[in-house]
């Protein structure tokens, strides 16, 4: 670690190449294009090629993920409306990976660190509104949510 004029340390970028720096989030990012290739190429709303829901199974009712596989699906073949009417929140996730990802990637091609810290403040209001979308989804007026 070096110190800048004034004292305060200073630290240096990681040495090598932006191209070596954008190793790992190219191999997430190639990790999550195979699983929605994957998904893309073998449709969720044929049955038998991925388990059910155990939750829906044995209750009948909709957890904050059913729907998210159809919802990918529709996704990849450009249905957004489909998309949003399968999993809302899993749409909605698919941005936020897209905006984060790409910031980890910026950052890490410039050697900087990257590190998500939402506070407790902003993971309850998430906690509150994916219970919100869950209840609101099994409820008789929720009936649009239903995957």
């Amino acid at each position: 670690m070096n110190a800048d004029a004034h004292g305060a340390p200073r630290t240096t970028p990681p040495a090598g190449t932006a191209l070596s720096r954008l190793a790992v989030p190219a191999g997430m990012l190639a990790a999550v294009a195979a699983a929605f290739a994957y998904v893309g190429t073998v449709d969720p709303n044929h049955p038998g090629h991925y388990p059910p829901c155990p939750l829906y199974r044995f209750t009948g009712l909709y957890c904050p993920g059913c729907g998210g596989l159809r919802s990918a699906h529709a996704f990849i073949h450009g249905d957004l409306a489909g998309a949003l009417h399968d999993n809302a929140v899993a749409v909605l996730g698919y941005g936020v990976f897209a905006v984060l990802w790409a910031v980890w990637a910026i950052r890490a091609a410039r050697g900087l660190p990257f590190r998500i810290d939402p506070g407790r403040g902003r993971m309850w209001a998430l906690g509150a509104l994916v219970a919100v979308f869950t209840v609101v989804r099994n409820l008789p007026f929720g009936g649009w949510l239903h995957p």
